[in-house]
């Protein structure tokens, strides 16, 4: 086992698809190098959902989705701000802050946020409390080629890393679609019920590559009876901690 996570810390893993259901990526360290790229076909966006689950005791600004083109750095980022209760949602590099969230460390949370380019509207869902729906962009579309990371805020296409701005903490059931997705179709993912896999990005069949110290780690043990089931696997909630 020593062995293999080793091999996953040091090497690239290999672009096919691989089911990581009941897996997680665990970010040990702060670093300006490790991160996951994530790979996909789909190069126009005119719509986007990303939901994902995530777990961290950090307090400054962190990034937990980042999307860049050629031309545009952030085309989709999710950052966390370091005020407890703020999020920033980046489009197109236009971006509004979403305040008013119960965010707090050491809990896993699920988040997901949508944005549509004829509307031009942004919203995110934290553990199921909907933000504001806000203005941000539109009337242009997301168009490739595209570079997805986590674990980094790319400041440039597929770099421009900053270790200051590094995620450090465990994050699994990435998921993204090229539309905006249903309320009640978030409110499975966010339940953990059968929910439609994502179609840009789908957790049960990934195509990525890892880069440095980044290990894939079963999701942790389940310590007593108060579970939340999310997706196909099971997290502790926060009591269990």
């Amino acid at each position: 086992m020593a062995l293999y996570l080793l091999l996953v810390m040091l090497t690239a893993c290999a672009a096919i698809p691989q089911d990581l259901s009941g897996k997680m990526f665990t970010f040990p360290q702060q670093s300006n190098t490790s991160h996951v790229r994530l790979t996909t076909s789909t190069q126009v966006l005119r719509a986007v959902t990303v939901c994902l689950r995530s777990f961290t005791d950090l307090r400054r600004a962190h990034p937990l989705f980042s999307m860049a083109t050629p031309s545009v750095s952030n085309e989709v980022l999710i950052l966390k701000d370091a005020a407890n209760d703020e999020f920033q949602l980046h489009i197109r590099n236009k971006y509004v802050d979403i305040r008013g969230q119960d965010y707090k460390l050491n809990t896993w949370h699920s988040i997901c946020t949508t944005w549509d380019s004829a509307s031009g509207l942004v919203q995110l869902w934290l553990d199921g409390k909907p933000s504001s729906r806000k203005f941000i962009s539109s009337g242009s579309s997301i168009s490739g080629p595209i570079i997805i990371v986590l674990g980094q805020e790319q400041d440039s296409h597929g770099g421009g890393f900053d270790s200051s701005q590094s995620f450090v903490g465990m994050m699994s059931d990435v998921h993204m679609w090229d539309y905006t997705i249903s309320h009640c179709e978030i409110q499975k993912y966010l339940d953990g019920m059968t929910f439609t896999s994502g179609n840009v990005l789908n957790w049960n069949a990934l195509e990525f590559h890892i880069t440095d110290r980044v290990l894939i780690e079963d999701k942790q043990p389940i310590c007593d009876s108060t579970v939340r089931t999310f997706g196909r696997g099971s997290f502790m909630t926060s009591s269990s901690y």
